[in-house]
């Protein structure tokens, strides 16, 4: 039980959006917020400090409130505890009704459970994650990037899309960039993760090599799709995300490849 004086970081989340104030997650005693909340819960620590998800009330219009995305340059722990608590405020408001016997469900009592249990039939009711895929293709000294129409500001980034049924990830990276942009790839091996909470993602990375074919963009998808130089890049995802560190990685790679003939 958290003291009255004691500091910790309390993420208030209100509809997906957050309390940033000077774009960080605010450490403070709680006293000092002066937020209306619903209720909170701790949901981990971060260097040793209490971490809480806070749900704020919905007529706390006079907020300051900003997207996600206002914290990719803060650490990828700190980051993390982040998409947890916009993925359970998600849950929290998207699954109060039990999908089996459709009585109305409650959160878990117990903190270290995080999930909606019915009041009816007591099933647990967890976060629904979305698995999906990103992937970074090289061909000897390009990389394949591609606009989406969504991407207003002339952004370029690497491949991405949902996992299918019954499919696994690997199918799942060849599916996307064929489906999209009308190539094959092989040597798909595994980069990294990134939890991204928009609003219940999990995105997992790879990088693949071009295998055959020719650039034809499935404009109901994309705008646009290249294959940029590291000389001649478009506008790139922000830095914190995994489309970035995967399009540096493999111009690193690129690098080391040039290095060594």
């Amino acid at each position: 039980m958290l003291k009255s004086n004691e500091i910790a970081y309390w993420c208030a989340v209100k509809k997906g959006q957050l309390y940033v104030p000077n774009h960080t997650i605010p450490l403070e005693k709680r006293k000092n917020l002066a937020i209306n909340e619903k209720f909170s819960r701790q949901i981990g620590e971060y260097q040793d400090v209490p971490f809480f998800w806070l749900e704020i009330e919905d007529d706390a219009d006079e907020l300051p409130l900003e997207g996600l995305r206002t914290l990719l340059d803060v650490d990828s722990a700190l980051f993390s505890l982040a998409s947890k608590a916009v993925q359970l405020s998600h849950m929290w408001d998207q699954q109060q009704f039990c999908p089996k016997c459709g009585q109305a469900c409650q959160l878990s009592k117990k903190a270290e459970i995080p999930a909606m249990v019915c009041h009816g039939c007591q099933q647990p009711h967890y976060p629904r994650i979305s698995p999906c895929i990103i992937v970074a293709v090289r061909k000897d000294d390009k990389v394949l990037l591609a606009q989406h129409p969504r991407h207003r500001n002339s952004m370029f980034t690497v491949i991405a899309g949902f996992v299918e049924p019954g499919e696994t990830l690997e199918c799942c990276v060849a599916r996307e960039i064929k489906e999209e942009t009308g190539i094959n790839v092989n040597n798909i091996r595994y980069f990294g993760s990134q939890p991204w909470a928009f609003p219940s993602n999990l995105m997992m990375a790879f990088l693949a090599d071009f295998a055959g074919g020719e650039i034809k963009p499935d404009y109901s998808e994309l705008t646009d799709a290249i294959w940029a130089t590291e000389d001649n890049l478009p506008l790139l995802p922000p830095e914190g995300t995994i489309a970035r560190a995967l399009i540096e990685q493999t111009l690193q790679d690129i690098q080391e490849s040039k290095s060594q003939q």
